[in-house]
């Protein structure tokens, strides 16, 4: 259908603003780590089709990592499996992990690589098995009550990424889309903390930006105000005084490791606002908090 002159315009302003971001990030390697309300709601999931396709349509090269928490406990409690969680890990027994890489790895996966089709991109869905891309051990944890080790079933952590078919799409016009399920080199499946998997892979591509989305504005302060910009000192500042705690503190440590390790930010980001992808990039506020390993605080 034609425009009219009047968005003909309006379109044409926002290009001319974006273009300088554009030309700054065309290359780029860009970590998306989606999840929470923006997989959910139905305007959102379209929001953030659009925004990856758009990202990779100018240049940029996006890699999206998906959790799918919610999901995976609807059909547990379908299938009438307890879930039992310790420090807010889920606990895999292998019923569990059946279901885990059941939802992971095929319903979200799938879903999120028809939706970016649907809206005009080429998407490719992998778990961390395809290629061997995530290679994991089972997570050694300590009870954080009375420092026991505990047996959280089939949870991961990664002893290392392939990054051989990460590269092979990167210099395609295909867009991967991850589940966070690794594999031993006895073949046993581990489920892993998807905002752990997205750090890891941003650090062995050395990707300009890790984005994590979340169902809050972003880091806060004492007086509940979100904090644009952070180096990494200033967030070290803050998890010693207590100012980050609770689950923002995972986020917030993925986040420092990738910065730590060659990524040039990482932002935690609203999910909430449609287009917050796009957004984060191609505006100076952005929609969330910006952490950079830099002297000088960085803006959003």
């Amino acid at each position: 259908m034609p425009l009219d002159l009047a968005a003909a315009k309006n379109i044409a302003n926002v290009l001319t603003e974006a273009l300088p971001y554009i030309q700054q990030f065309t290359g780029c390697t860009i970590v998306v780590k989606y999840g929470g309300n923006a997989m959910t709601d139905e305007v959102l999931k379209n929001s953030f089709a659009r925004d990856i396709v758009l990202m990779k349509l100018v240049g940029m090269n996006p890699v999206v990592v998906h959790g799918g928490g919610p999901q995976i406990g609807s059909l547990l409690t379908k299938l009438d499996i307890q879930s039992e969680f310790i420090d807010g890990i889920r606990v895999t027994d292998s019923k569990t992990m059946d279901v885990v890489e059941m939802v992971l790895g095929g319903l979200v996966n799938k879903e999120i690589v028809s939706l970016l089709n649907k809206n005009q991109g080429k998407a490719i869905g992998l778990t961390g098995k395809d290629g061997n891309l995530i290679q994991a051990k089972k997570l050694l944890k300590k009870s954080s009550v009375d420092a026991k080790m505990l047996d959280m079933g089939q949870v991961g952590s990664i002893e290392k990424i392939n990054t051989e078919v990460l590269d092979i799409l990167k210099n395609s016009n295909f867009i991967p889309v991850i589940a966070p399920i690794g594999t031993d080199k006895h073949g046993n499946t581990y489920n892993i903390n998807a905002d752990t998997v997205a750090g890891e892979i941003a650090k062995v591509l050395g990707a300009e930006k890790l984005m994590l989305l979340t169902n809050i504005p972003g880091v806060m302060d004492k007086s509940g105000t979100v904090v644009t910009g952070l180096t990494t000192a200033q967030v070290d500042e803050m998890i010693a005084d207590g100012t980050i705690h609770g689950g923002m503190l995972p986020k917030i440590e993925c986040a420092l490791d990738a910065v730590n390790n060659g990524v040039t930010s990482a932002h935690i980001i609203d999910g909430r606002v449609e287009h917050a992808v796009l957004l984060e990039i191609f505006t100076h506020t952005g929609v969330g908090t910006l952490i950079s390993n830099s002297r000088t605080v960085p803006s959003a």
